[in-house]
């Protein structure tokens, strides 16, 4: 298939940027998304042209490091898929394809469609870990959990830190990302001593980053290539009010 992609270049943070427009030919649907960016690399380096800077790393809808706005949708339209498992079966022969970087404050652009996402790693260190004794591995077994405790824990803990809920957000909230590192552990014994410290401070950092606030749109929850649900939300909202008293 032939297809008219229209993508944001920019060459740096400081720099101004413009949407330019390429042809593309000869897309096998069974590429992935970014494999054919890989290709329209190939051919503006052979051009002696400065090929797209785009994240990536797995190619496996796991590591979170793909990420891009595709026709005004974060990852694109295929719901619960990342921008790497996106395949060209999805596009049809002659359309016309926006590609853009994720549009937030917090997530300042680097070059072309990569942004700086560090935030994310702040809003972790304030708070997102567990303090145990080191040492070897504690038997499986030695804390009991509950498993509706662990089925919920488990379903937030597949957030893999894309940072596309912000990107969706009419508000740029990072408040899906944030209360789903809060839930994973706050629902498990482990970070039960830490929980109300934690949900403190990782809120806090949060709006120092510049995020907005959540309005309950739904807009972070429909693009997340994982499924998260509001209901982490609503969790850290209710740990939040009960710990900053």
């Amino acid at each position: 298939m032939n297809l008219t992609l229209k993508v944001w270049r920019q060459s740096g943070p400081a720099d101004g940027g413009q949407m330019v427009t390429y042809q593309v030919q000869d897309v096998s649907p069974d590429m992935s998304f970014l494999e054919m960016l890989d290709v329209l690399n190939e051919r503006l380096a052979l051009s002696g042209d400065d090929p797209i800077a785009f994240d990536h790393d797995c190619r496996e809808g796991i590591c979170g490091m793909c990420g891009m706005v595709i026709n005004g949708v974060a990852h694109g339209d295929q719901r619960a898929t990342t921008t790497c498992q996106l395949h060209m079966r999805h596009f049809k022969d002659g359309d016309t394809v926006t590609i853009e970087p994720w549009r937030a404050a917090p997530f300042p652009v680097i070059k072309d469609l990569v942004v700086d996402r560090s935030s994310f790693d702040r809003i972790i260190q304030a708070g997102g870990f567990i303090s145990v004794p080191t040492g070897s591995a504690p038997d499986a077994h030695s804390i009991p959990v509950k498993k509706e405790s662990a089925d919920d824990a488990f379903d937030a803990a597949t957030c893999i830190g894309c940072g596309a809920c912000v990107a969706a957000c009419p508000n740029g909230s990072a408040s899906l990302f944030t209360a789903a590192k809060i839930t994973h552990l706050g629902n498990l014994p482990q970070g039960a001593p830490e929980r109300d410290t934690r949900v403190v401070a990782m809120v806090d950092q949060m709006d120092l980053e510049g995020f907005g606030g959540c309005t309950n749109t739904g807009e972070c929850t429909a693009v997340c290539p994982k499924g998260i649900s509001l209901d982490v939300i609503t969790q850290m909202n209710r740990d939040y009010l009960k710990s900053a008293r």
